[in-house]
């Protein structure tokens, strides 16, 4: 079902303000890890430690299901379809594991922003942990980045359902 343009371009608005709002939360929480991890006062690495947790539970969180649930609805809606290009596809298949990954990881993230409300961190307290919290944010930056690559050029490439949709739909369509 192909929606009607207004809503078409609503739904694109939405899933671009959704993707790009998840991109730039991911940046921010990694400038958030990095001054936190190299961070030499006691006061600002706890309130970067703080911050990116609320950053992570009420920003980053929700846009990582809001951005692939108007992704999925924009190319149900569209030509491009769902299963159709492999762009679209690879889209999917690197967000819905990001948003899962990002859930387990979320662990660590509350782990280091209580110990950072309870006690403040040292430059050697929890070293690894602060680490991988960049290593973690670094690589969703990637993969997002990778994903608004891939929306911006649409590399060519249909999947074999798109082969054969596309050649029902002109043999329908040609007498």
């Amino acid at each position: 079902m192909v929606m009607p343009p207004g809503l078409r371009k609503f739904a694109l608005t939405l899933h671009m303000v959704t993707s790009v709002g998840w991109l730039g939360a991911v940046a921010t929480f990694l400038a958030l890890a990095i001054a936190g991890l190299g961070g030499r006062d006691a006061g600002m690495t706890r309130a970067a430690y703080l911050s990116m947790d609320t950053v992570a539970w009420y920003v980053i969180v929700p846009l990582s299901f809001a951005s692939p649930l108007t992704g999925l609805v924009q190319s149900l809606g569209t030509p491009w379809g769902l299963f159709r290009q492999y762009w679209v596809l690879l889209k999917l298949l690197m967000t819905i594991p990001s948003t899962l990954l990002l859930l387990v990881h979320m662990g660590p993230i509350d782990y280091t922003a209580g110990i950072a409300a309870k006690t403040g961190l040292s430059g050697a307290d929890l070293h690894g942990m602060r680490m991988q919290l960049v290593i973690e944010a670094s690589a969703a930056l990637f993969v997002l980045l990778t994903a608004t690559v891939l929306s911006v050029y649409k590399p060519k490439g249909m999947t074999r359902y798109g082969w054969r949709k596309q050649n029902m739909e002109r043999s329908i369509a040609q007498p």
